[in-house]
């Protein structure tokens, strides 16, 4: 028999989990880099638009599944489907996101563990030795194998111990420490020369692009991606929230918390930037755009802090603790994908299942180290650029086509009796059905 589910005993403790998902690495250094390079404040206007227009809606399509069917994707999708073939397509659809989510893990895990050695520099540096900290900041196959097996060991401990004891309370304490370090950074980099022109960078805007077909699709797939939509880490944790809950409400503080943090990560990365060129560091590459992923984050950064003294080791510390904080709240969400399936349609042991999923997720990753780079990059693409849109698609078809409305209606009324009068109900299915498995395809096709 399945192991009792749990829950999340309080609405701060799944915002933060939420929340936690959602903003990862990718959101940290890939909404400020797509800010400045397609027009600034005209980009931000336009993904803070499609991400309550377009990405919410998809988010709420995976709350209202998981919450109703109180189990993973693949049980939750087979749930609401009627007949024989759509239970078909949906264990289809669900064991293609745990496959998708365990893929995404294997290389998160990866740049992750770089986050982990990258922290561990400047305390080395502080303690004098030198030999260590060059180790930490090279680039070896030895020094990604032993963070990867670091990093997923802290993730599957968490899981380990459960929604309430593991997810929520490490969430709640995680989060709030991300925000801070953010904040507190930002105030540092405001005070450097070169600030300024990178707060211009982002917040000025160019309205000129602001119909370029490139913005809207940039826009579009940073607030879908942005939001963890399509592999059913959404879907997972909206099982575990209360029947009580107001589902619209909670899904919009959700959406909130993530644009939030993505647009202070704005005001930290791109300032730093500029501050980075003011001090002679290169921040764009042959192309003339500015280095983004990885490049900004193990060269163009560190690079910075090393021309600050001694108060860029601390700068470094805390910032690479932002990382791996980011890091972490996001591997943590995509575990407990593969492990809810385990635990509840195997009967698993949940620190069996756990540490055996992780097993196999660490395997995957160490494969990839060792065949770098024939693998990481056609790793990063099958999953996020292909799969991912497609199963983002298939979940809005699975809301919006296959359920009945009346089972929808009657899940969102649990938590707001009066939700069939709400404007949230009259606009959502709409949406749901046409303009987001739409909005998915362009960005899919693009």
């Amino acid at each position: 028999m399945a192991a009792p589910r749990g829950e999340f005993s309080s609405r701060f403790g799944f915002l933060m989990a939420a929340a936690g998902s959602a903003v990862g690495l990718g959101n940290i250094w890939g909404f400020p880099t797509n800010a400045a390079s397609n027009g600034g404040a005209a980009f931000l206007f336009t993904y803070l638009i499609l991400a309550f227009a377009l990405a919410y809606p998809a988010l709420m399509a995976e709350l209202i599944i998981g919450r109703h069917a109180r189990a993973n994707a693949v049980t939750a999708l087979k749930s609401i489907s009627p007949g024989p073939r759509s239970k078909m397509a949906a264990v289809a659809v669900g064991f293609a996101g745990i496959i998708t989510v365990s893929f995404i893990l294997s290389f998160y895990a990866i740049v992750s563990g770089w986050m982990i050695a990258f922290f561990f520099d400047p305390l080395a540096r502080l303690l004098g030795l030198d030999g260590v900290a060059s180790w930490l900041t090279t680039d070896a196959v030895l020094r990604n194998s032993i963070f990867v097996v670091v990093f997923m060991v802290m993730t599957v401990t968490i899981i380990n111990a459960g929604v309430k004891d593991g997810i929520e309370k490490w969430a709640s304490r995680l989060m709030p420490s991300l925000i801070l370090i953010l904040v507190l950074l930002i105030l540092y980099v405001f005070t450097l020369p070169g600030a300024m022109d990178g707060l211009r960078a982002y917040l000025v805007p160019d309205f000129s692009r602001i119909a370029d077909p490139l913005l809207l699709v940039d826009a579009m797939g940073q607030a879908f991606f942005s939001l963890s939509l399509g592999v059913g880490t959404m879907l997972v944790y909206g099982s575990y929230i209360s029947k009580k809950e107001n589902l619209p409400v909670i899904g919009s503080l959700v959406a909130l918390l993530d644009v939030g943090i993505a647009v202070l990560a704005g005001l930290l990365i791109l300032p730093a930037m500029y501050v980075a060129l003011a001090s002679g560091v290169e921040i764009f590459d042959a192309q003339g755009g500015l280095i983004a992923g990885p490049g900004l984050i193990v060269s163009v950064l560190p690079a910075l802090f090393n021309t600050m003294g001694s108060v860029g080791l601390l700068v470094a510390l805390a910032f690479f603790l932002l990382m791996t904080i980011a890091s972490l709240t996001s591997s943590i969400s995509m575990l407990e994908v593969p492990v809810a399936y385990g635990v509840e349609n195997l009967g698993v042991e949940r620190s069996r299942a756990s540490i055996t999923v992780g097993a196999v997720i660490t395997a995957i990753s160490l494969l990839i180290v060792f065949n770098f780079d024939p693998w990481f990059d056609r790793v990063v693409t099958t999953t996020t650029e292909i799969s991912q849109p497609l199963l983002g698609f298939a979940f809005c078809i699975f809301v919006a086509w296959v359920w009945q409305r009346n089972g929808i209606l009657e899940e969102i009324k649990q938590g707001d009796p009066d939700a069939e009068s709400s404007l949230f109900f009259k606009i959502w299915p709409f949406y749901v059905k046409f303009v987001c498995p739409l909005a998915i395809l362009v960005v899919y096709f693009q």
